[in-house]
């Protein structure tokens, strides 16, 4: 077995450090954005309304251009992208483009 993995971000752990807030206590909705994109707006309002509904659920934004590092870490080509975190920090899904409420909740009930 060797230590090296894709650019999936397949068995990694994001925390504080790696998010830049911190982490909510059951999940996170992490958003990948960048500053022109129209669908990042919408998908912001979701799941901050979604994080709001649903307690120990924290969505973080992350601004993409500021991060690439990161964003090639996770393989990450386009914004919005959602990664949905369990307690531990490990991405249980993820998805690209605006998402709708009800896949964001499904999503969240694997993760908590």
């Amino acid at each position: 077995m060797h230590g090296h993995e894709g650019g999936d971000g397949a068995g990694l752990r994001l925390g504080a450090p790696e998010l830049g807030a911190e982490p909510g206590e059951r999940a996170t909705l992490v958003q990948f954005s960048s500053a022109f994109c129209q669908p990042c707006r919408a998908t912001r309002r979701i799941l901050a309304e979604v994080a709001g509904m649903v307690e120990g659920v924290a969505h973080i934004e992350i601004d993409a251009e500021e991060r690439l590092e990161l964003v090639r870490a996770l393989g990450i080509e386009k914004t919005p992208t959602v990664l949905v975190l369990d307690a531990a920090g490990r991405i249980v899904r993820r998805g690209v483009g605006m998402p709708r409420t009800v896949d964001v909740i499904a999503a969240l009930g694997e993760a908590v």
